[in-house]
């Protein structure tokens, strides 16, 4: 079994529907816009009217794993490996359900809980739990967890986060692995770079160039991590153990972002108005939040693996009218590579403030606060109606 992702290219037509927008206590865990093929729950979710199969695949089962079905393939390719592989599509809204109820039950029993993303969580166990209980209780929680939520989990524990990660994702599917101080050396000493967290492809390649390939190679190495500067510094204490972050119990959304894929697209027109749609969509989504963003980043990718991109920064009131002339202009200017089809549009806005009288430009204060005005007003009749019930001419 594996579950397929795609994107939602029924956003650009112009058929009313309603697309699911959810981002009460979501935190930045779940994708902001629930995609109308989650209504169906098979392959057929993946197929377009043409005939032809789309998507790839954002996870699967380790029976599918053994026919070579990887994170990221294809749904297509998956299937030439395993014919009789069973595609289901996401249930955003459910994992949303489930993320809530874990994190709760988990508050219930350990007094420091972060929760990192959607199905990843840290736990400070230090005056709570003595060493050598430590294997028994990350035990009996996991069975618990099984027994009250359905959940299987795995649990790693050692004296650090990135320790504690590495030995979680040793101890699946569904087990328990304790590293002690003592024993982080041995741990480490086999597992790929790759698999450690902070270790990006870029650092990988510069480790692979001076023949660091494994944890351990890295750990003899301290002199040439060391000189690589303060990062690759802190990047060694971590891999060794020495250092961790402190247990962070509430999560702030930094940025918001929509983003599609489609077909390749020539007609300049036609992706100027699938700007203006995705402009309407991260609009309500901002409002919804009730923060006001002052970075905007918009991106395109091209054929032939070109790509694109501006950004400006702006502390301006947020109002839908300004924010759309805004991403209609980053995009004319980030329109670089004219004579090829674009086939990825992307809008992200980040740095919020709340404080739109300390922090945020006075021009054109009156104006701004009618529009403000309008966009709330328009805002409500979405919530009420659904996000397609109002729309700019632009967009038919």
């Amino acid at each position: 079994m594996a579950i397929g992702g795609r994107s939602d290219a029924q956003i650009f037509t112009k058929e009313a529907k309603k697309q699911s927008v959810n981002l009460e206590n979501s935190g930045s865990f779940v994708s902001t816009f629930y995609k109308t093929y989650e209504k169906s729950d098979d392959i057929d979710a993946f197929v377009d009217t043409d005939g032809r199969v789309r998507g790839i695949l954002t996870t699967s089962s380790y029976e599918a794993r053994s026919f070579g079905i990887k994170t990221a393939m294809t749904i297509r390719e998956a299937l030439m490996l395993c014919p009789h592989l069973i595609i289901k599509a996401p249930n955003m809204s459910l994992y949303q359900k489930l993320s809530h109820k874990l994190h709760e039950f988990l508050q219930s029993k350990i007094p420091l809980i972060e929760q990192a993303s959607i199905d990843e969580f840290y736990g400070d166990l230090s005056g709570w739990v003595e060493d050598d209980e430590v294997e028994q209780f990350i035990d009996n929680l996991r069975h618990e967890i099984k027994r009250e939520l359905k959940l299987p989990v795995s649990i790693g524990a050692a004296n650090t986060r990135f320790i504690a990660k590495l030995a979680t994702s040793s101890a699946k599917p569904f087990g328990c692995k304790t590293i002690y101080a003592n024993g982080v050396d041995s741990f480490i000493k086999d597992i790929p770079v790759k698999e450690f967290a902070g270790i990006g492809k870029s650092m990988q390649e510069k480790l692979s160039s001076v023949q660091i390939r494994t944890l351990g190679e890295l750990q003899q190495r301290r002199g040439t991590i060391e000189s690589w500067g303060p990062y690759a510094k802190e990047l060694y204490k971590r891999v060794c153990g020495l250092s961790d972050e402190n247990i962070k119990t509430t999560h702030k959304r930094k940025s918001i972002g929509i983003s599609r894929t489609f077909d390749p697209i020539f007609d300049r027109g036609e992706l100027r108005r699938r700007v203006h749609i995705l402009a309407r969509h991260l609009s309500y989504a901002i409002l919804k939040l009730d923060v006001i963003p002052t970075v905007f980043h918009l991106s395109i990718s091209y054929e032939m693996r070109q790509s694109s991109h501006k950004n400006i920064s702006l502390a301006e009131i947020f109002t839908e009218k300004k924010f759309d002339s805004l991403c209609l202009s980053l995009f004319n200017e980030a329109d670089i590579h004219k004579r090829l089809h674009a086939i990825r549009l992307s809008i992200n806005c980040s740095s919020f403030t709340r404080d739109s009288k300390k922090e945020l430009s006075l021009i054109g204060f009156e104006d701004d606060q009618k529009m403000k005005t309008l966009s709330e007003q328009t805002h409500k009749l979405r919530e009420k109606y659904g996000l397609d019930a109002i729309k700019w001419a632009s967009e038919l």
